[in-house]
C-alpha cells in the first residue's frame, strides 16, 4: 500500500504533527496509517508490536471458538458479529495486558536497523557478501600472512560465523562486538563481553544457550585475536599446517573441534566453494 499524503494547513503549507498512537479501534485505518509516517519513533514501534500481538491473540480466539463450537449452527451474519468482536478484544487485551509477546517483538524492532542506514549495528557495511569483504579482507589477509596460511578459509569462517557480517554479537548498549569468529569469553577474558544466544551441539542434539562472546573494539582486534587463538594452542597445530590450501584449512579447522556442530567443515567449504565468495571477491578485485 502506498503511503498516504501527509495532511497540509492550506494557510501554512506545513505537514501536520504525525499522531503515532496505536489504534483505538481495529477498524481504525488513520491511526494505523499514521504509523507508516514515523515508523522509527517509539510510539509507532510500540503499536505495530501490540497489533501483532492482537493479531495472534485473535487467532488464538477464532481457535479456541472453533474447538468449542461442536457444529457449526452460526448463521453467516453472527459468525461476522463474532469475529468483529474477537478482533475489538484481541486489540483490547494487547493493549491492556503484558503478555510479553509486545514486549519482545518492541525489543526486536528497535535492534533492527533503520532505513536508509548505511550501516548495521553490527558496525560492518550494508549486509552484501562483497562489502563484508571489502571490510574484513585487508586484516584477515594480515593475519593470514602472520599464520602462513592462505586467507580464503579464514575469510570462509567469518562469513559462516557472521552471516557474511549480518549476525554477530552484540554489546548490552547495541554497540557493535566485532566478533567475527564466534569466540566465547571464557573466564581468563579480561575484555569487554557481549551476550548471545548461541546453538551447541552435543551427544548428536542441539540446545540454544545463553552466553557471553568477546567484544573487540575493531575489526583488526578480532581478527587479531582470533589469529593469537590459533598460533598459541596446540589444538590448531594441523589447521596452520594446511598453509596455502584453504580447502584443507576449514576441513582441519571442523576435525579441531572449534565449534560443536558435526557439519562445520562442510558448510565453511560450502562458502569457500560458493558462487558467492568467488562474486564478492570478484567486486572487490574490481573496486581497487
Amino acid at each position: 500500500m502506498a503511503d498516504l499524503p501527509s495532511i497540509t494547513s492550506p494557510m501554512q503549507g506545513l505537514s501536520a504533527p504525525i499522531d503515532t498512537s496505536a489504534a483505538t479501534t481495529y477498524t481504525d485505518l488513520n491511526g494505523l496509517a499514521a504509523l507508516k509516517r514515523d515508523p522509527n519513533s517509539p510510539e509507532a514501534i510500540s503499536a505495530a508490536a501490540q497489533q501483532v500481538e492482537a493479531l495472534f491473540l485473535q487467532m488464538m480466539l477464532k481457535s479456541m471458538r472453533d474447538a468449542s463450537a461442536e457444529e457449526d449452527t452460526t448463521s453467516n451474519e453472527m459468525g461476522m458479529y463474532q469475529d468483529m468482536f474477537d478482533k475489538q478484544v484481541a486489540l483490547s487485551i494487547s493493549q491492556h495486558a503484558d503478555l510479553g509477546l509486545s514486549r519482545l517483538l518492541k525489543r526486536q524492532l528497535t535492534a533492527a536497523p533503520k532505513p536508509g542506514a548505511t550501516k548495521l549495528t553490527s558496525g560492518l557495511p550494508v549486509p552484501t557478501p562483497a562489502q563484508f569483504v571489502h571490510r574484513v579482507l585487508p586484516s584477515i589477509e594480515r593475519a593470514a600472512s602472520e599464520l602462513g596460511v592462505d586467507p580464503l578459509g579464514i575469510l570462509a569462517q567469518a562469513a559462516l560465523e557472521t552471516g557474511w557480517g549480518q549476525r554477530m554479537p552484540r554489546n548490552t548498549d547495541g554497540s557493535p562486538s566485532h566478533n567475527l569468529f564466534g569466540i566465547k569469553a571464557g573466564e581468563d577474558w579480561t575484555g569487554a563481553r557481549a551476550p548471545a544466544d548461541t546453538i551447541e551441539v552435543t551427544n548428536g542434539v542441539a540446545t540454544s544457550h545463553r552466553v557471553s562472546f568477546r567484544a573487540y573494539a575493531s575489526i583488526d582486534q578480532s581478527v587479531s585475536d582470533f589469529a593469537a587463538l590459533l598460533k598459541n594452542s596446540p589444538r590448531y597445530r594441523q589447521v596452520l599446517a594446511a598453509g596455502g590450501d584453504p580447502a584443507a584449512f576449514v576441513a582441519r579447522l571442523g576435525q579441531s573441534g572449534y565449534a560443536t556442530d558435526p557439519e562445520y567443515a562442510n558448510k565453511l567449504n560450502q562458502i569457500l566453494r560458493s558462487d558467492t565468495l568467488q562474486s564478492a571477491l570478484a567486486a572487490r578485485t574490481a573496486a581497487l
